[in-house]
């Protein structure tokens, strides 16, 4: 939620701040602002609504500073306004801070800052940062070139709760100071410049060169130097690491919007996640974790965790994990899981989920499965990112910069690579059809082929949802593994076209739901598993009987049962056709959100990485 960016060096700030606002923009966009050093005095310009508005402010063209922090909000505290926007400065105007983050003690803070003299133009969390920083610089009479950085150490120590933060001072005009605790935060380093963002896609085109902050570590950064430190201010060592994300992946290259991009590039998410793991023949390859075959059979549970589409992931493999490992799996939303005592121990492997890798609810189960003595493997798309760095075991996807809000190749990226995982754990254990393996491995490989198929036929989906595009509610109905696909094909059409929608397993449909069916309604059918033909068949027709639209989703070879429309999808094994029947499903809700007008890739009240609770 919310993305920061941060800039010094040579050049002008302003431009280099705006660019990586407009590339972290969909983590917020209620407002946004930019604070700038210039000749003796802070410059700070902030408006409400998209980052393109702050191009309306007069005289944001004529900022000359080399040292810049910018913000781009989603709200938490305070309603979106311009008072409420970061940068938020303190009552002296000497110190700017932006935030990502929530202190869950501000009001604590607020009242002590209050009894000191200070006052709040803002309803923010954040505005008692900047002052309290001021209340610490003011109490310290030793002025030396260290005076900034412990006030912002002292501060930090006073702060509960979540933050990436950026602080800039009127009286160092040649440095920069950031801190992180529980939120992400990234330096790029350059010649003679740096660069901080809350994500690695904001300033991927400007380098790519990397320090992975850690929780509680605190920065000072000139252009050509910087010096990491403790919360105590011990003076602490970082590796710079290379990231390899080609920068052309975070642009529209020519779609109309990103999230048609990201589906369009499945086929190749998919084939660079599968990488080398998997070669015709040979074992799966998963060197990087090496679970030993005593281990597996030691434990008696496999908790899959995770928020959303990334939960949606596990869902579609749990079935997959539990036919070659006979094991059983739960799949749990990291938001409930730490609130229900769950049943862990050192009998437990526990995978956690999130394609930023920074999801707060994932992370802090992660946190507690560790305390429970719990193996745990992290899975994400962002190298060096909180929940890699805090598990046992990480295991990347390859999909790349995923700008649009509404998740597509991450999802299909993270049931490829929990497919194998289940591979792996299958053939390590020894205890299934080596044939049942070696056919799945057979047909991952041909995935990526069959995704450029599904995409190549995408004409019948565009006119459905030209029908249907003003409805109210759909309905999604599958049996098995197309019940997984089922719910997350009505997330993905309520992010992105607010339709109303929801997914039920098939066979649940005489339990209650089919009382909402009325005449003219619609209802998308999913069908890919050759054992549940006949019985998904018959729940469609108990929806057509009573006045339903149908679009149906198959790979099968079904009569013609008066459906309204039937894509068809190539074949493939069962456990796996998640990856491909969901993609009719992506442009269906993308589509139907094109004929609505409204904006596919930021969605109302959605961020991209949910970095609070």
């Amino acid at each position: 939620m919310c993305g920061i960016v941060g800039y010094i060096g040579t050049k002008k700030a302003c431009p280099i701040l705006i660019d990586g606002l407009m590339r972290l923009e969909y983590r917020g966009y209620d407002s946004a602002g930019i604070s700038t050093l210039e000749d003796n005095y802070i410059s700070n310009m902030k408006n409400v609504g998209r980052v393109k508005n702050l191009y309306d402010l007069d005289g944001i063209n004529n900022l000359n500073g080399t040292i810049g922090i910018a913000h781009t909000r989603w709200a938490t505290h305070g309603k979106p306004s311009k008072e409420n926007s970061h940068p938020h400065m303190d009552n002296s105007k000497m110190f700017s801070v932006v935030h990502n983050g929530i202190i869950e003690n501000y009001q604590e803070l607020k009242l002590f800052l209050e009894k000191a003299g200070y006052s709040f133009l803002s309803q923010t969390d954040t505005e008692t940062i900047p002052n309290l920083i001021h209340y610490y610089y003011s109490k310290d009479t030793n002025n030396d070139d260290k005076r900034f950085l412990r006030a912002v150490s002292s501060a930090c120590k006073d702060l509960n709760g979540s933050y990436a933060i950026e602080v800039i001072c009127k009286d160092y005009p040649d440095l920069m100071i950031v801190a992180r605790k529980d939120s992400p935060l990234v330096i790029g380093s350059g010649i003679n410049e740096n660069y901080i963002a809350s994500d690695i896609p904001a300033i991927l085109s400007y380098t790519k060169n990397f320090y992975l902050l850690d929780d509680n570590e605190i920065v000072e950064l000139y252009k050509n130097k910087i010096n990491f430190y403790d919360i105590n201010l011990s003076k602490i060592d970082k590796d710079l690491k290379s990231i390899d994300w080609d920068a052309a992946l975070s642009e529209k290259n020519g779609y109309e919007d990103y999230m048609l991009k990201e589906i369009f590039e499945q086929a190749h998410t998919v084939r660079e996640t599968i990488g080398s793991r998997l070669v015709a023949n040979t074992p799966v390859n998963f060197d990087d974790i090496n679970l030993s075959k005593d281990y597996l059979e030691s434990i008696n549970q496999i908790y899959l965790v995770a928020c959303g589409t990334a939960m949606h992931a596990g869902l579609a493999v749990k079935p997959l994990i539990e036919k070659l490992c006979k094991i059983p799996v739960t799949v749990d939303i990291a938001s409930e899981f730490r609130y229900r005592n769950p049943l862990i121990d050192n009998k437990t492997l526990c995978i956690y989920i999130s394609q930023s890798g920074e999801t707060a609810d994932t992370l802090a189960a992660l946190k507690l499965a560790k305390t429970c003595g719990a193996k745990t493997i992290a899975i994400s798309n962002v190298i060096g990112s909180s929940i890699t760095r805090e598990a046992d075991f990480t295991v990347y996807t390859h999909a790349g910069p995923e700008i649009a809000v509404a998740s597509t190749k991450a999802y299909t990226s993270q049931v490829t690579i929990l497919s194998l995982l289940a591979l792996y754990f299958g053939e390590v254990l020894g205890i299934s059809s080596k044939d049942e393996i070696e056919d799945i491995k057979n047909e991952l490989l041909l995935l990526p082929e069959k995704i450029q198929t599904v995409l190549e036929n995408i004409e019948d989906i565009k006119e459905f949802a030209k029908k249907v595009y003003t409805e109210k509610d759909i309905f999604f109905l599958g049996r098995g593994v197309d019940y997984t696909v089922s719910l997350e094909a009505s997330l993905k059409l309520k992010e992105i076209s607010y339709i109303h929608s929801e997914a039920y397993a098939a066979g649940e449909l005489k339990h209650g739901p089919i009382a909402l069916i009325e005449n003219g309604i619609t209802v998308v059918g999913i069908i890919t598993d050759h054992n549940l033909v006949s019985k998904s068949v018959s729940n469609i027709q108990e929806v057509i009987t009573r006045g339903a639209k149908t679009l149906i989703i198959t790979n099968q070879d079904l009569e013609n049962k008066n459906y309204d429309m039937v894509i068809n999808i190539p074949k493939t094994n069962p456990f796996i056709s998640p990856i491909l029947s969901v993609i009719p499903l992506q442009l269906f809700a993308y589509y139907i959100s094109k004929e609505k007008g409204l904006d596919v890739d930021k969605p109302r009240n959605l961020a991209k990485s949910v970095t609070v609770e």
